[in-house]
């Protein structure tokens, strides 16, 4: 448990490296600029600087805040981050824990982190704060649902909540593929209202610079800031690992039904290759939604969710349903 505890940490140290480097490279790409390219070969050391920068910022506490809850809030979303990450099968025999409620276990856990937000806002004792915690609870909370429905579309097309069993139901082919229509629609659902709760551009309404300074994290600074800025990076790698996990096959490689000479050829890629491969797709993806997109209202932000993804991922459930009633999935 000790030796998962520490890999579990120095992932999360490394994939916080790679993802900050990986954004401004993403968003140099999209505005044709060249990013980091001073700090190491190709800027690759920038993100050491940044953090060796945050560990040299004195962290400091409103002289008004409610001192014990302002320390605990960024530990509350680092260990929640931490959590989520127990029942997602990284390869073939690669998972720290394999729930048979894996996929209700996440979604349990990962709305946790809203009352770490909520609790960073109220005891800041700013009112930019505090408005930017409860546009985030409110964002994430309504969000929660849809992303809740894409995924039981997925549980009710393999018949388990298991990660590691969804997994294995992909051997024929990956559910985005043979669950028809119903799969694509939740696919798609899945990933703008997993980008809602994540609170990333286009819906980062809870950290308008414009309107609240920094948002909840107005008065956060230091290692908490930097606690806060690694796990918002984090919860993006769970949201796609889960994403690539239920929908695009985990670990598992690309196979085509019965052809066992094209099957036997993608079996020499290595399952993490796959898994990480899909994963940081994702993260592209989300990544390429922040700098195509304005940022919307909280009322459109709001409006979208409950007028369109809400009532289109209930029809995609009946739709669902009627499928695997009549078996008409591959």
């Amino acid at each position: 448990m000790v030796i998962v505890g520490l890999c579990v940490l120095l992932l999360f140290v490394l994939l916080g490296l790679i993802f900050v480097y990986m954004e401004r490279k993403v968003a140099a790409f999209m505005q044709l600029r060249l990013g980091p390219n001073r700090v190491g070969p190709k800027g690759i050391l920038q993100a050491l600087a940044d953090t060796f920068k945050l560990l040299l910022k004195e962290g400091l506490t409103p002289k008004a805040a409610d001192k014990f809850l302002f320390y605990v809030a960024p530990f509350i979303v680092i260990i929640v981050s931490m959590l989520a990450l127990a029942p997602i099968p990284f390869a073939k025999g690669l998972q720290m824990y394999d729930l048979n409620i894996g996929v209700f276990y996440v979604s349990a856990v990962s709305s946790i982190s809203v009352i770490g937000i909520l609790i960073v806002g109220w005891s800041s004792y700013n009112k930019y704060s505090l408005l930017g915690a409860m546009r985030s609870g409110a964002q994430i909370v309504s969000y929660e649902l849809s992303a809740g429905l894409s995924v039981v579309a997925i549980v009710a097309l393999s018949g388990s909540m298991s990660l590691g069993d969804i997994v294995e139901s992909q051997r024929t082919g990956w559910w985005i593929f043979k669950g028809h229509i119903p799969a694509i629609i939740a696919f798609i659902i899945f990933i703008i209202a997993g980008t809602a709760e994540l609170n990333r551009a286009p819906f980062d309404m809870a950290e308008a610079e414009q309107e609240l300074t920094g948002g909840f994290h107005t008065e956060i600074t230091g290692m908490r800031f930097a606690m806060f800025f690694l796990s918002e990076y984090i919860n993006m790698f769970v949201v796609c690992a889960i994403g690539a996990t239920l929908f695009l096959g985990g670990w598992m490689p690309f196979h085509v039904g019965h052809f066992e000479s094209f099957n036997k050829i993608m079996d020499y890629i290595p399952s993490i290759v796959w898994f990480f491969g899909k994963t940081f797709f994702l993260v592209w993806v989300i990544m390429w939604f922040r700098w195509t997109f304005p940022r919307l209202r909280i009322d459109q932000l709001l409006t979208l969710e409950w007028k369109y993804l809400m009532p289109i991922s209930l029809f995609n459930m009946i739709l669902t349903a009627l499928i695997v009633i009549m078996k008409w999935h591959f």
